[in-house]
């Protein structure tokens, strides 16, 4: 069990060390995307446009969760949807075409759903039950560890060379990512799902049913709509706050990337000894209570507060995650996984939208204040219904049972 349990996995340590490879390529491209079309246009909305349209496919989640349910080969549209996006991307190192640019990034939205269900769907069959939350953790742990240098990688390679040396180090990324996906072996197959009992509505309606799962995603999408608000105060905080340069929110984002990184590591052995509701609101409690520390404007206290956010926001996405891994049928998990992705996102980006609304017309602390409230109270709920007894988390059920 831990961390070392999880290095000796064969599977669990090819499973990491694809999603670092495909999370600093990604991390570079999302990035220098942006960049690269606001350098094409001297347009800010059509810049803010990648990020929607990386974000977008999410609403398709239920729907591609279902293909891949019917199908059931996680592993090999793993490997497919990767060679295919890494095609793709490459194809920027060609062309810079506004419109190229653009429809690159609604396919890299398309794939990054597909491959987070694949993933989810996959992890059960090739890690054992008892690892779940640790290669959770540890893989939010490589993911944010990639975002404190993978942007800095991508602005270098856009400055020195132009957008298609990043496409080219994206595709590169994507190609042994899946090299890697190629020598993980399940321990044992999915069963796929026939094509009569396929529906994309399976997903929400099991979701509905099974309280424990339902707790948890509520949780984890209250936690990433109050992240999406409190995020767009940020450069807010530094300016009226703090009265710092613009650039000190790359100093932030570093603090909250490390808390983050602490978080992923420790959240496996964490989720062994409380119920993941209870390590979700103790998530939620961290993240507001460093929300409200933010809002003082004063340095020491917002730097312990970047920190507790950092720490604080992974613990109910990770607990999420396992819980999707751990209590859904196996013909089922991919178009639940798909749900659950449309859930927890869908209000981080109206969050992010109102955020930016907000900001231009009331104080930065009035929005950081709501955050922390509402995620206290949000962690209190789900406090008081583990403590309750509520929390019950019976065994997976095959679909149509």
């Amino acid at each position: 069990m831990g961390v070392g349990g999880v290095l000796r996995d064969r599977n669990a340590s090819l499973y990491l060390g694809a999603v670092v490879v495909s999370s600093f390529g990604s991390g570079a491209m999302t990035l220098v995307a942006g960049v690269w079309v606001m350098t094409l246009t001297g347009d800010s909305a059509l810049a803010a446009l990648v990020t929607v349209l990386v974000w977008a496919p999410t609403l398709a989640g239920p729907m591609i969760g279902a293909v891949i349910d019917r199908i059931g080969r996680h592993r090999a549209v793993l490997i497919a949807t990767m060679l295919i996006t890494g095609a793709v991307v490459l194809t920027l190192a060609l062309a810079s075409w506004l419109w190229l640019i653009l429809a690159v990034m609604l396919v890299y939205g398309v794939a990054y759903v597909a491959i987070f269900a694949a993933e989810t769907a996959l992890l059960p069959t090739a890690v054992p039950a008892g690892l779940l939350g640790d290669v959770n953790g540890m893989r939010m742990a490589a993911a944010e560890s990639t975002k404190l240098t993978a942007p800095l990688v991508g602005a270098g390679l856009f400055t020195a060379w132009g957008g298609g040396a990043v496409a080219a180090l994206d595709a590169a990324t994507f190609g042994l990512a899946a090299l890697l996906f190629y020598f993980l072996k399940p321990t044992h197959a999915a069963k796929p799902a026939t094509r009569e009992r396929t529906r994309v509505r399976d997903g929400l309606r099991y979701l509905a049913d099974m309280p424990s799962l339902r707790r948890v995603v509520v949780s984890a999408g209250v936690a990433l709509a109050l992240a999406g608000l409190a995020g767009a105060m940020t450069f807010a905080l530094v300016d009226e706050g703090l009265g710092f340069a613009p650039a000190f929110v790359g100093v932030l984002a570093a603090i909250q990337g490390a808390g983050s990184v602490v978080s992923g590591l420790v959240s496996g052995a964490v989720l062994r000894r409380m119920p993941p509701l209870a390590f979700a609101a103790l998530g939620l409690g961290l993240f507001a209570v460093g929300v409200l520390l933010r809002m003082t404007s004063v340095l020491p206290l917002v730097l312990i507060g970047t920190a507790l956010a950092g720490i604080g926001l992974p613990a109910p996405l990770v607990a999420a995650s396992t819980v999707v891994q751990t209590d859904s049928p196996p013909e089922l998990i991919a178009r639940i996984t798909g749900t659950v992705q449309l859930v927890m996102y869908a209000p981080s980006a109206v969050a992010q939208a109102l955020g930016a609304a907000l900001v231009g017309v009331l104080d930065f602390r009035i929005p950081l204040a709501v955050v922390g409230v509402l995620g206290l109270g949000a962690a209190g709920r789900a406090a008081w219904t583990v403590l309750g007894g509520a929390e019950e988390r019976p065994p997976a059920r095959a679909a149509g049972s």
